[in-house]
């Protein structure tokens, strides 16, 4: 995975390179600017020749900028530089640089609070491109005075940006901007992406994100533990084991899958297609009974069995211990998809959570069933999984879904520590938490994905790697990658209007297939990620 930093890490790894490794940082600026340079001449050739505008703050982004200008003009490149403060505000490493640069004499022109905005406009109507150097990883709150009306001014030239490390206005940790902010076309980021440009909708600012070296020894976080990191391929790839010669059915497992209800067998067909699709080599689909046949004639691959019902045609409470004995045997079993929210189905569920002692995927009505019944969860007595969307992760936790938008990275990780299981929160850029090994974000999916079923698929996923023996954490984070990577798949052939659940059915074996081929094709399947890379890591410090 790619480590994923808060700001305070960053500050930390700056500090550490400095104190541990002797490396100053101002010649970990100077390489920022040097970095920031190089890539903006690749993505932008011919808007530079028409002049770059560099736009600084007092802090150390403004000193990026000053390097950025410097080497830009030794480059040959118009280059006009504005400092959006006064000079005597720029301290440390950025005062050392804006001071070369007026050496040079190219000074930048100052616009402190309370100047002619107008200027700033007019400067910015005249360059080819812009680069964003005002507000960095430091800044805390929302862009104020002079710095909001320049990132409005900014965002409606539509000139291209490039920004330096992060979109200025955007916070580094969070997902939501906490007021105006740069609408880049390319961010460079510095060592390690920050989470707001890897989280919507604040990662909708950042453009593509290229994540360069500028001299932080690899290995000051490469041993650290992870809290936070992007998926990619060859993180899953394990997943997906070659098969062996002499294998069989009974050699990948049996799944079982409790859903559906009146109105809703089709999420209950999803799910257990899913688990096949995956590669489990048994499906089993518990059905009320009024509903068999009518699932009987949905799949073929598939077993069915009639369990009993309430009066509203959703498994009933009475169901328990025949479930309990169909479960035996079982690798792994799901629960949730179209089973409603009838008392007795919820009662079923509980019981079914705390009991059955093999691994568990529960899903939508299962995990609305939950809500208030967390000891359920810390009773169990085998491995959970829950893949909440952030409606029913509201219901689950009794919290405004506003909070849980918001508050998403912290959230997941006090829950899996608290109920002692793995989440799955699903949403653009999925989340996939567990209590010792952090959480993973998901770079696959696309918009064409919020349409009905397509959570029953990844139910069914998850549960069909688990039934194959794949550890429940690994299978959450393949299931995931898949799923979103099948409906990149799907957006490509099909347009995101189109797409329906059973689309990213189809595409599961190419997407298995490119997974296992380690190609990493999904990561820019959605044309968010496409610019994603990390440059050589250069290990200055033995």
């Amino acid at each position: 995975m790619i480590r994923v930093a808060t700001a305070s890490e960053m500050q930390e790894l700056d500090g550490r390179a400095a104190a541990e490794c002797g490396i100053p940082s101002l010649l970990l600026m100077e390489n920022a600017g040097a970095e920031t340079v190089r890539e903006l001449l690749a993505g932008f050739p011919e808007p530079a020749r028409s002049g770059v505008l560099v736009l600084c703050g007092r802090g150390n982004n403004g000193g990026d900028g000053f390097v950025i200008a410097r080497r830009l003009l030794g480059r040959g490149v118009p280059v006009r530089t504005m400092l959006l403060a006064r000079r005597e505000e720029v301290r440390g490493d950025a005062r050392t640089n804006l001071d070369i640069l007026g050496k040079l004499g190219a000074g930048p022109v100052e616009i402190g609070a309370g100047g002619d905005l107008s200027v700033v406009q007019d400067a910015i109507g005249s360059a080819g491109l812009v680069v964003d150097a005002l507000l960095g990883t430091g800044a805390r709150g929302p862009a104020r005075g002079l710095m909001a009306a320049a990132i409005e001014c900014l965002n409606r030239s539509g000139r291209p940006v490039v920004s330096v490390d992060i979109p200025s206005g955007l916070g580094a940790d969070q997902p939501e901007p906490p007021g105006p902010a740069v609408r880049a076309a390319l961010t460079v980021a510095f060592a390690l992406p920050k989470r707001s440009l890897v989280l919507f909708p604040a990662a909708e600012y950042a453009g593509a994100v290229r994540v360069v070296d500028i001299g932080i020894p690899r290995r000051l976080w490469a041993d650290a533990p992870m809290d936070v990191g992007l998926l990619e391929a060859a993180d899953v790839a394990a997943a997906f084991p070659a098969r062996a010669a002499a294998a069989h059915k009974g050699t990948f497992g049996h799944a079982l899958v409790i859903a559906g209800s009146a109105g809703k067998t089709g999420a209950a067909a999803l799910a257990a297609l899913g688990a096949l699709r995956v590669g489990a080599g048994l499906v089993t689909l518990a059905v009320p009974a009024s509903l068999h046949d009518i699932v009987e004639t949905k799949l073929t691959e598939t077993m069915t069995v009639p369990v009993p019902e309430t009066e509203g045609r959703t498994i009933a409470r009475e169901a328990l211990n025949a479930l309990l004995d169909l479960a035996q045997g079982k690798d792994a079993v799901a629960i949730g998809p179209g089973l409603g929210t009838h008392p007795s189905t919820q009662a079923l569920v509980r019981e079914l959570v705390t009991r059955l002692p093999m691994p568990l995927v529960v899903d939508a009505d299962g995990i609305n069933a939950l809500a208030g019944a967390h000891d359920c969860l810390r009773r169990a007595t085998g491995p959970r999984v829950l893949t909440p969307h952030p409606g029913e992760c509201s219901r689950l936790l009794g919290l405004p879904s506003d909070v849980v938008l918001r508050d998403r990275i912290p959230l997941v990780q006090r829950t899996v520590a608290d109920l002692r299981l793995t989440l799955v929160l699903k949403m653009a850029r999925t989340l996939v938490g567990h209590p010792a090994h952090g959480v993973a974000i998901v770079p696959t999916g696309n918009p064409g994905m919020g349409t009905g079923g397509t959570g029953d698929v990844l139910t069914g996923l998850i549960a069909g790697m688990i039934a194959r023996g794949v550890e429940p954490l690994l299978a959450a984070r393949a299931g995931a990658y898949v799923h979103g990577l099948a409906g990149d798949l799907a957006a490509e052939g099909l347009g995101q209007e189109a797409m329906v659940a059973g689309d990213l059915l189809d595409r599961v074996p190419e997407a298995i297939r490119r997974v296992k081929a380690g190609s990493g094709e999904g990561d820019s399947a959605n044309g968010q990620l496409g610019d994603w890379g990390i440059a050589r890591l250069l290990e200055t410090c033995p």
